[in-house]
Order: C-alpha cells, then structure tokens, then sequence
C-alpha cells in the first residue's frame, strides 16, 4: 500500500468473480438455503461518532424484529465485545484468529444476551494483524473468504446468519479495508456536531477504490445521523449540511444523545435490554425498519 491509496495491484488481482454474490437479497423470507448474508461494514475513521453503539443497537433492533444476526468486532479496542457483555476470558478465539487464518469465523463466534444475535469479538491482538498479514497476497481478502465461509456452512443450517455488521476501527487502515472488501454496503455513523462532514470525503474515496480494485458491489447503504440534539442549534444545522451533501442517502431516523445509550455499554448490555421505552431504544428500532425497508426497495429496483 503506499500514502495515497488504499489497495494495490495484488490487493485487485486476488478480489473474487463478483457473480459469485449476485444471489445476494436482503429479505430473509426471500433467501435460498445457501444465500449468503447480507454484510454491513459500520464505517467511520472519526472516533466518537457512534460506530459501536450503532453496532451494537442495530444488531440488536434488528435481532428483535426476527434477523438472525452476527456482529463482528473489527476495532482493537473490543468495545463492541465489552459492550455485549462479552468479558476478555471469553475472547480464547477472536476475529485476530480469524484474520490470521488460525481459525474459521465460526469457531470465534460467541452468543449474546440478545436472542438471534451474535458476536464474533476482537481483542488488542488485533494491533498487529496488519504487519503480520502484510505480505500476504489474499491480505485485503481474510474477512471475505471468512465470512463466505461461514455463509457455505449456515447452508446446512435451519436458521443461517441474515445479517452481519462489521464494527470498524476508527481508521482507514488494513482492518477497514477488509471489512469494506467483505460488505455489501457500508453504513455511515455521523455525529451532529462541528466537523462533522471531515473525513466524509476521504471515506467516500476509499470506499470509490475499493469498488473499483477489490469490491464491484459495495455500495454506500446510508447514513446515521447520531447524537442529535433538537435543541441545539448546531446540531439542526449539521443535519441540514448533511442532507445536502448526501441527499436520500442519509436516513430519516435520528439517533439522539441520550444518558441512557450512554449508560448501558457499562453494564454489558444494549440499550434496548438497558431500557426499551427509552428515546435512543425506539431510534434503534425505527432505524432497523428503515434499513430493511430500504433494502428491499433495493431489490425490488
């Protein structure tokens, strides 16, 4: 890789036939046994700005209202594993292994409190997975053929994975690059605060040359607007900025800031087990029904 791209010439020699996923549909009810799931990277190089949380919640909206879901822990700092009450004896096999190849994706994969959601947990080992798949010709590929693994084995399963969300570092570095070269699309967390649009571009343009060099069929699924304040000013004019910038891109549902989302990280737990009735909970849940519906105008189209 050099400083101003984020793939390379072996990175895009190695992507695989992009008409091996053109069986892909989002609606459960209308998968094949063998149908592989449908794969979100949560994707920001902003620290702060709700990527775990988002993670976390989606998943867990979305396991609520019948997807059977997997979330995958791609950040170093293991919030997201924290944050589902996973502890650290627990991680014996982590997404480290995975993209090591010391292990197949499954054997990583722990259940959650949550019903029909799952996780696959990192731990810091993870800091030095990019030098140690560094010369490795499949490098940008360890996740994809992980989790196409995984689909091939939940074939022979009654209830397979419908949904995976791949909890990104906050960076562009090789972790992310896998994550966007495994995903279907990718789902932009985006705080309401000053900056907010800094770095948009830039992850717009590497997500542009991983469509172009390892992932024909990555798309940008929307964008979440999080921590939002309707009685601050600023926050009202961020959405503004940005529902200029990104047009129907950007979803109707609002995260707000709420003590209560804030809250329960702490105790292992989503904030849809912490406290349901809570404003940040029925976000969640709002945000869930918007993305299936949006993907099944997708297929529709």
């Amino acid at each position: 890789m050099t400083s101003d791209t984020f793939v390379d010439e072996d990175d895009a020699a190695a992507v695989a036939d992009p008409a091996d996923d053109a069986e892909s549909a989002p609606r459960r009810e209308a998968r094949r046994p063998h149908a592989r799931p449908r794969v979100l990277a949560l994707a920001n190089q902003k620290g702060g700005v709700g990527k775990t949380t988002t993670a976390i919640n989606l998943g867990t909206a979305l396991a609520a209202i019948g997807e059977k879901v997997l979330v995958i822990d791609l950040d170093p700092q293991g919030n997201a594993s924290t944050g589902l009450g996973i502890e650290r004896k627990q991680r014996r096999v982590s997404t480290y292994h995975v993209l090591t190849g010391e292990a197949e994706l499954r054997s990583a994969i722990r259940e959650t409190a949550v019903p029909r959601l799952h996780l696959a947990p990192s731990t810091l080992d993870l800091l030095g997975v990019e030098l140690e798949i560094a010369s490795a010709r499949n490098r940008a590929h360890r996740l994809k053929l992980a989790v196409d693994g995984l689909a091939l084995g939940d074939a022979l399963r009654a209830e397979p994975f419908t949904y995976v969300l791949i909890d990104c570092p906050p960076s562009l570095n090789l972790l992310t690059i896998n994550a966007l070269a495994a995903s279907d699309s990718v789902l932009v967390p985006l705080q309401c605060e000053f900056f907010a649009l800094e770095g948009l571009s830039q992850l717009l343009k590497t997500v542009e040359q991983v469509r172009d060099n390892l992932n024909p069929r990555l798309t940008i699924q929307g964008v979440v607007l999080t921590m939002f304040d309707p009685r601050n000013n600023l926050s009202n004019q961020v959405v503004a900025d940005v529902r200029s910038f990104m047009g129907g891109k950007v979803y109707e549902t609002m995260i707000p800031r709420n003590v209560r989302v804030s809250e329960a990280p702490s105790y292992g737990k989503p904030v849809l087990l912490y406290d349901l009735k809570c404003s940040g909970s029925q976000a969640y849940l709002r945000l869930a029904s918007e993305i299936i519906q949006r993907e099944r105008t997708l297929v529709a189209a």
